[in-house]
């Protein structure tokens, strides 16, 4: 009977791409008892089969500003993210994703906001039972315990609108809802829960993006990206009766971000590394999710940097919220 002591423990989802640059997608529910889950690092598990997940994220960035008055310096990014995941096998989970974006400057001079590109993803999972194996369509608690891993895979598909003009009639890419182009991504995370009440999670995942001619005749391709996270999630309380869990997070995200191309030439002032730290808590009650994190950079080395305001890196804050439920 302990396996119906478990709804499912968090999952989550190759990193989904927020345009411009770019935003992380992490998605699931969670049981009494079993693993943990970060906010915004990847772990390593799939969707009963046959079952649904609904999902909700925002991601609201907060910039630093280098001037006083009140010009184009970037304000704040709101990233929102919508999508549903399904499990196609015990091992097998695919999803949607449809983000709605607004950026805004600080004088409110060329404020974009609407969908951005739509984004798929899927998810095979394994874990190491007596060797690497496929997941089985059920697990006890002991098997919980195993170490599990995912394989991620997805690509975006150029619905957003890339050729966004401001009130001089001139295209900014930084600025548009879209790439133009699909883009790419694929990951590799790790899960192991030990102690009883602690989870390890770390995540490896890479995204290129396809060089897109925007109508004014420029040609652009964002800079790759690289990522390297790991996370340690505990089990603080439970309340049984109420179905209820409350867990602790806390997350170091690395990002390297390749220069952008502008007509096959590199452009300044984007780019560089970073490390960001995610404190934040997750509650849970039955088969709904919601996780609460504050993304703070703690170091940068970015390319140009006295340039870069309003780009990553370059946040005073980000604000992660997100709620998934199963059914």
């Amino acid at each position: 009977m302990r396996r119906f002591l478990v709804v499912l423990f968090m999952i989550a989802v190759v990193p989904s791409i927020a345009a411009a640059h770019h935003g992380v997608a992490s998605i699931g529910v969670a049981g009494l008892e079993g693993p943990g889950a970060p906010i915004e690092t990847s772990s390593s598990a799939t969707l009963p089969e046959g079952s649904f997940l609904g999902y909700m994220k925002l991601d609201y960035a907060s910039f630093e500003k280098f001037t006083d008055g009140v010009d184009d310096e970037g304000d704040y990014n709101a990233f929102w993210m919508y999508g549903m995941g399904y499990g196609v096998k015990s091992y097998l989970s695919v999803y949607t994703f449809a983000p709605f974006y607004t950026k805004k400057p600080e004088d409110s001079s060329f404020t974009t906001s609407g969908f951005a590109d739509l984004s798929l993803a899927a998810v095979l999972g394994f874990k190491l039972d007596r060797g690497l194996r496929l997941v089985p369509k059920s697990e006890s608690l002991d098997d919980l315990e195993d170490w599990h891993f995912t394989l991620n895979t997805g690509l975006t598909l150029p619905t957003g609108n890339a050729n966004l003009k401001n009130a001089d009639g001139e295209i900014d890419p930084g600025m548009a809802l879209g790439f133009g182009g699909p883009s790419y991504a694929v990951g590799l995370t790790a899960t192991k829960q030990f102690l009883d009440r602690f989870t390890g999670v770390t995540e490896a995942s890479f995204i290129t993006f396809s060089e897109y001619e925007y109508n004014d005749g420029n040609s652009v391709k964002f800079g790759d990206e690289i990522r390297f996270n790991a996370a340690l999630t505990a089990r603080l309380l439970t309340h049984a009766g109420s179905q209820s869990r409350l867990d602790l997070n806390l997350e170091g995200n690395y990002l390297s971000l390749g220069r952008d191309e502008l007509n096959g030439e590199g452009e300044d002032a984007t780019g560089g590394q970073m490390v960001y730290v995610v404190p934040g808590i997750r509650l849970y009650r039955k088969s709904t999710s919601i996780g609460v994190g504050v993304k703070v950079p703690v170091w940068t080395d970015l390319n140009e940097s006295d340039d870069q305001q309003g780009a990553e890196g370059k946040e005073s804050y980000r604000l992660i919220v997100s709620l998934s439920t199963l059914f």
